[in-house]
């Protein structure tokens, strides 16, 4: 990801974020969020994540069965090793 703070790395994430395919993961995650909220799994400000358990990426759905609340730094943490998860090798 881009440096947010340049001019050139906010131009690049203007163009990527209006990709379609990642317009529609953002309406699917928004949306996994909202359904969290109105069933009372999570509120604003509380450092939870609504995660995807098969990530959007790799073709998981918006779906309630596919998602779970978790801690915001395990959901984040884990690509930077900061969490206990262990990076999977391949």
């Amino acid at each position: 990801m881009a440096n947010s703070d340049t001019p050139r790395g906010r131009e690049y994430n203007r163009i990527r974020d209006a990709k379609p395919e990642n317009i529609k993961k953002r309406v699917l995650r928004n949306k996994a969020r909202r359904h969290a909220i109105a069933a009372g799994l999570v509120s604003k400000g509380d450092d939870r994540d609504v995660d995807h358990i098969r990530p959007l990426s790799a073709g998981g759905s918006g779906a309630d069965s596919n998602t779970r609340v978790i801690d915001r730094h395990r959901n984040r943490g884990w690509r930077k090793g900061q969490s206990g998860y262990k990076a999977k090798k391949v």
